[in-house]
């Protein structure tokens, strides 16, 4: 099915310890830990399922496709809807073995979509550094 959009699909749950780790805080500050933690952009990624996802805020998810490989992802449009209690991804790309800035789209349980804005590593040690860091303020 050449020149078709091909469609690579990862339903997957949001994990306990992730929304554990960030129950704390607000959306803004935990995008500023989520920015603060991720490198430059890139303009694509190797697919493969991911294992997990989160969302930070109504245009931000971070997506883990392997235990140390996690992505910031903007977003553009209001996908993240979570009144709707959608506990799936469905990740659409146009080659299938890469997920590309500016091209794929992400939808979340319906039939809306939003495209990929922005991809950007995280640093996933910096991310819990920040995170125990922000856990011992709250408790002082």
């Amino acid at each position: 099915m050449k020149g078709q959009l091909l469609s690579a699909i990862a339903a997957v749950s949001a994990t306990l310890a992730l929304a554990a780790c960030s129950s704390g805080m607000t959306r803004a500050e935990r995008l500023s830990l989520y920015e603060a933690s991720a490198g430059e952009p890139v303009a694509r990624i190797n697919f493969f399922s991911p294992q997990s996802w989160e969302e930070i805020d109504k245009n931000h998810i971070a997506v883990t496709m392997r235990p140390t490989e996690t992505y910031l992802m903007r977003l553009s449009g209001p996908c993240l809807d979570y009144d709707n209690g959608a506990a799936g991804m469905l990740i659409t790309t146009q080659t299938g073995s890469w997920v590309q800035a500016k091209f794929d789209r992400v939808s979340f349980g319906s039939n809306f979509t939003c495209r990929i804005e922005e991809i950007r590593p995280l640093d996933v040690e910096a991310l819990r550094t920040g995170r125990k860091a922000f856990d011992g303020q709250k408790a002082i």
